[in-house]
């Protein structure tokens, strides 16, 4: 009996150090969520058309504290899509704010019909 005590102890300290350990957002970082005012598309590029090619490309956003874009870092997606992604998003303008932020963003392509 002191053993399955012991047992079931040990498995709620263990559940517990889990949740503790679970990825949370702090309310700094959904604070740093910044509105976009003005989105540009990305233009689907030829090569991609050839090949048929859909998808998404994920990018990282450095936005100055006045909205515009200082920096992209492509962190997913297909090359042939990554380039016209990051010339689009390098037009794109968020809200002012105090500091600089970064936003993680997401570019959908798909075949035009």
């Amino acid at each position: 009996m002191k053993t399955l005590m012991r047992q079931g102890a040990v498995g709620t300290l263990l559940f517990a150090a889990l949740l503790c350990l679970a990825p949370t957002s702090s309310p700094a970082e959904e604070a740093a969520k910044r509105r976009l005012l003005d989105r540009v598309a990305a233009p689907y590029p030829a090569l991609a058309r050839s090949m048929a090619l859909s998808g998404i490309v994920k990018v990282e956003v450095l936005v100055a504290s006045d909205g515009s874009v200082k920096a992209v870092d492509i962190k997913g997606g297909h090359p042939v899509l990554a380039q016209a992604a990051v010339n689009a998003v390098r037009r794109w303008r968020w809200e002012p704010a105090a500091s600089e932020s970064r936003e993680v963003v997401e570019v959908k392509f798909s075949p035009p019909e």
